[in-house]
């Protein structure tokens, strides 16, 4: 096979795989979810799945595991004292940046 076939072939694949997830919801669940449970489960979903993809790399961004706690632990702090997005993005690169810098 040619370098353009498998091109195209792999852009086919890649169109199936990322089209049935948001299709098959759609035509297995036709019907309104009454449950509650399943209804607070898939409230969470986006939620979990966003905290696992980005959990890992925040610990890995730095060169210091130290200074990533830190940034952690400061971006914790502030969100839970409700700052702004900004806010805790702004003192999160400060904090890690100065623990970088004294370690």
């Amino acid at each position: 096979m040619s370098k353009d076939m498998y091109f195209f072939v792999g852009a086919i694949i890649m169109a199936l795989v990322s089209y049935i997830p948001r299709a098959l919801p759609v035509t297995l669940f036709s019907r309104p979810i009454k449950s509650k449970f399943i209804k607070s489960f898939l409230y969470y979903v986006p939620y979990a799945v966003l905290s696992s993809l980005t959990f890992p790399g925040i610990f890995f961004s730095t060169g210091s595991v130290i200074a990533a706690t830190a940034g952690t632990a400061t971006a914790l702090v502030l969100a839970f004292f409700e700052r702004s997005l900004v806010v805790v993005a702004a003192v999160t690169v400060l904090v890690v940046f100065l623990v970088g810098f004294i370690i």
